[in-house]
């Protein structure tokens, strides 16, 4: 999805710019390549600046309830420093890495409802415009693949894919924002658990697995929402035995559950504060702050490395993309 706009800062008359993103999806930490096309207006004008911001449409929740905004989460300079004629046309490629925690937004060419987007910005003579949005896709890497087959396998179902607001404690989390996929538990774990919220921090050294589980609450045992947290190696995925490890981690979830006391045990020990890792498949206890909510954005699927989102959410996901898009533009004016 490409939106091609004259430079409002500029006015009638002024450059256009049009980015085309390489086909192929990219992977958290992988390069992003593609080229910004430029058509000069009815004057030469000099380029200062041609840049990329990585945006993503992000939830959040505050004392006056949820709402929903643009949050840019990383910014590339890729050219610039030339004169564009009148009428000239050129094309400047690109080639920049995403940062290790950009969100997963598709599975087996499924989307899970989460849009990214990067967005060009011309600096020309002074004034600047966001002239061009464009649709990110993002694939998972080889060991978030597998966690979500695994769980798959296991019986579990997707449900819903957001992103939202705040950092959780005691994760080498970077960015300001993580993403949450909501499972359905398996019927062997239904009893157990009413559902369960999976978020990936991946980073060069490997990548943290956080699993969140909405316990069922009893008579004289309201519900209530604990944490436990897994480190996984990039390196070697192929050789691991994941639904055996996955199960684990599950069954860990359950006991940490079952264990749970006041809201005070959420804190994560001093050994692993933010920024800090623990060895490979090991767990910790930790806690989700700042604002957040669940997306409206919902699927029923009988496992996630089957089919990730129904035909029913197809036209759902396409309503999400377009609103992000359109919601930016008359953002900018």
């Amino acid at each position: 999805m490409v939106f091609k706009r004259l430079l409002g800062a500029l006015g009638v008359g002024g450059p256009t710019v049009d980015t085309v993103l390489d086909p192929a999806p990219v992977r958290p930490g992988g390069t992003l390549t593609g080229q910004v096309h430029l058509v000069g207006g009815k004057a030469d004008f000099d380029i200062e600046h041609i840049t990329l911001e990585l945006v993503a449409r992000v939830e959040a929740e505050h004392e006056g309830g949820e709402s929903e905004g643009v949050v840019a989460f990383d910014r590339f300079t890729v050219g610039g420093g030339f004169r564009l004629a009148e009428g000239e046309r050129r094309s400047v490629p690109f080639s920049v890495t995403l940062p290790w925690e950009t969100p997963v937004t598709e599975l087996h060419g499924q989307s899970l409802g989460v849009v990214l987007g990067v967005r060009t910005e011309l600096s020309v003579a002074g004034a600047k415009d966001k002239g061009d949005l464009d649709q990110l896709t993002v694939a998972p890497l080889p060991a978030q693949e597998a966690v979500l087959e695994a769980l798959g396998g296991l019986g579990f179902g997707f449900r819903s894919a957001d992103l939202e607001y705040g950092r959780i404690g005691g994760t080498g989390q970077r960015l300001p924002f993580y993403q949450e996929i909501e499972l359905v538990p398996s019927p062997a774990y239904a009893q157990q658990l009413n559902e369960v919220e999976l978020t990936f921090l991946a980073g060069p050294g490997g990548m943290e697995v956080v699993l969140e589980a909405d316990k069922r609450g009893g008579f004289l045992s309201p519900g209530h929402d604990a944490l436990t947290r897994f480190t996984v190696s990039h390196e070697g995925v192929g050789q691991q035995d994941w639904p055996s490890i996955v199960d684990g981690w599950l069954r860990q979830l359950v006991e940490h559950r079952a264990s749970y006391g006041s809201p005070t045990g959420y804190g994560a020990p001093a050994a692993f504060a933010p920024g800090g890792h623990g060895p490979d498949g090991h767990h910790h206890d930790g806690h989700r702050s700042g604002p957040g909510m669940g997306t409206a954005v919902a699927a029923g699927a009988a496992g996630l490395a089957v089919g990730v989102v129904g035909g029913m959410v197809a036209g759902e996901v396409v309503d999400e993309v377009g609103d992000f898009f359109e919601g930016d533009e008359e953002e900018e004016g």
